[in-house]
């Protein structure tokens, strides 16, 4: 197991960033991150798609790489354990513990009480995926379990992130920044099973790529499925990305739209002073499934972000071209529709 030799002080706001590969978890740390979050190579982990992850003796060459930069390093089961089949999960934190993470990202009840009572010395973070957002429900599960950390779901507005952080100190809480979005409840999606028979919640993938089919039309459009159900059409040379229900182009009424939700991606770098004020502990970027460039160039915006907001001076982040569909939405945090 390794250690850093000594861990950085706390930041007024740590930026905790992706890395699906170990190039994106170097771009990662050479960019500027405080920690990042990892995940194995199998349906323990919500980004679980072929050519991504690592192994478990990758991931502990990862621990050491980045404990040898003085950061951290977070590791991700946050899906829900199939009945029958608990020992993968449990092999996975244990496989955490083994590695030296610097925590592990949980959202199963199971798999927390498992951690606790297995590895009392490894800290407990919560899962976006538990979907906890009240003061009630974290501080159960931080008497229950020794949760320390908590990553709020993406359905908060700026105050009520400010609220919940003062009501349920000295829990930490950890906010989504950037990167994609879900218009479906944290941890409850079921729109990819009905289709395919998976779900991102015990499978860890939205869309597996074996039920992804690209076709190239007679007249050179291009429609995308998953399994027999076309879920978008494209003119040909037109961007398409990767597929999913809830990005999907449908025709109801006559017209042809994103009935769900239009590609978008979240992004709250104007909100970064106040998240500082708010006392948030840290800010979470999104992408494990997105290539080391792209880590790089958002890691490195956000830091800079960071670092002049704390300074007392600020400039927003310049990431149009990473943002999905080359749009932008605080989504949740001012909450503009109400």
């Amino acid at each position: 197991m390794t250690r850093p030799a000594s861990p950085p002080a706390p930041k007024p706001l740590a930026l905790v960033c992706p890395a699906g590969t170990p190039a994106a978890l170097d771009a990662a740390v050479e960019a500027g991150a405080d920690a990042v979050y990892c995940g194995y190579a199998d349906a323990t982990n919500a980004r679980n798609f072929p050519g991504l992850n690592f192994s478990p003796v990758e991931m502990r060459a990862a621990v050491a790489r980045t404990h040898r930069a003085g950061r951290a390093l977070y590791i991700a089961i946050n899906t829900f354990p199939r009945a029958g089949e608990e020992a993968v999960w449990h092999r996975a934190v244990d496989n955490a513990a083994e590695a030296g993470a610097d925590a592990v990202i949980l959202a199963d009840l199971g798999l927390l009480a498992y951690a606790q009572a297995h590895h009392p010395n490894l800290r407990l973070h919560l899962s976006v995926q538990a979907a906890a957002s009240t003061p009630e429900a974290i501080r159960y599960l931080a008497q229950a379990f020794g949760v320390q950390r908590v990553v709020l779901p993406r359905v908060l507005t700026l105050a009520e992130v400010t609220a919940l952080t003062a009501a349920v100190a000295p829990v930490e809480t950890e906010v989504f920044a950037f990167g994609g979005m879900c218009v479906m409840a944290e941890g409850r999606c079921q729109l990819s099973s009905y289709v395919t028979g998976q779900s991102p919640n015990t499978h860890g993938v939205c869309s597996p790529a074996g039920a992804v089919q690209f076709r190239r039309e007679a007249g050179g459009d291009v429609t995308a499925r998953l399994n027999d159900i076309t879920i978008d059409r494209h003119a040909a040379g037109s961007p398409a990305g990767y597929p999913t229900l809830c990005k999907g182009r449908f025709r109801a009424n006559g017209t042809t739209g994103y009935l769900f939700e239009e590609p978008t991606s979240l992004n709250a770098a104007d909100h970064i002073p106040g998240l500082i004020a708010g006392g948030v502990r840290a800010l979470k970027i999104e992408g494990r499934q997105r290539g080391h460039a792209y880590v790089a160039r958002v890691v490195a915006e956000f830091r800079r972000a960071i670092d002049a907001a704390v300074a007392g001076g600020f400039t927003l982040p310049d990431l149009a071209s990473e943002m999905e569909g080359g749009r932008a939405t605080a989504g949740a945090y001012d909450r503009r529709w109400r």
